[in-house]
């Protein structure tokens, strides 16, 4: 977990660092590599997490959970910006809806597409990279252990 600071993330590539960071931590802990930051307007980092169902026994924290999660209250999220390593959930993408975050930053749509499209349709503005690391990352994982993956995202 990575909580406020004033260090000023100025490209999205910067900021997925933060994300991918925290994927990789999440991958370490024996859990779904899969990591998320909540940034306000000018770039500086609110706060970070990564998908902790595995090691928490948690089935609700997702990546994106955590981070806004970690990043406390704040009085309007509709200048701020979610960057994920992976295209969101549905869950995620109702976070998104919910509380009116600006726009989301997408590190990997090759894996698993989720409800970027649709968040769009509704105002978000929503930016892909596919960053190769990420998407190697996430398709090693998905092949080394497709019960857990297939649980993560609610299919049988």
């Amino acid at each position: 977990m990575t909580t406020p600071s004033d260090t000023v993330y100025a490209s999205d590539q910067e900021k997925l660092a933060v994300a991918i960071g925290e994927a990789l931590k999440g991958l370490a802990e024996g859990g779904i590599p899969i990591g998320a930051a909540l940034f306000d307007e000018d770039g500086r980092l609110l706060g970070s997490g990564h998908n902790q169902r595995v090691q928490g026994d948690n089935p609700a924290l997702h990546g994106e959970t955590a981070a806004f999660l970690n990043a406390g209250r704040q009085k309007s999220y509709r200048k701020t910006t979610m960057v994920t390593t992976l295209s969101p959930c549905w869950y995620c993408s109702g976070l998104v809806r919910q509380f009116g975050i600006g726009r989301v930053v997408v590190g990997d749509t090759v894996n698993f597409f989720g409800g970027q499209d649709w968040l769009a349709e509704n105002g978000t503005e929503v930016t892909t990279i596919n960053d190769p690391e990420l998407i190697t990352i996430m398709g090693d994982f998905i092949r080394a252990n497709p019960e857990l993956w297939n649980e993560d995202i609610g299919e049988e």
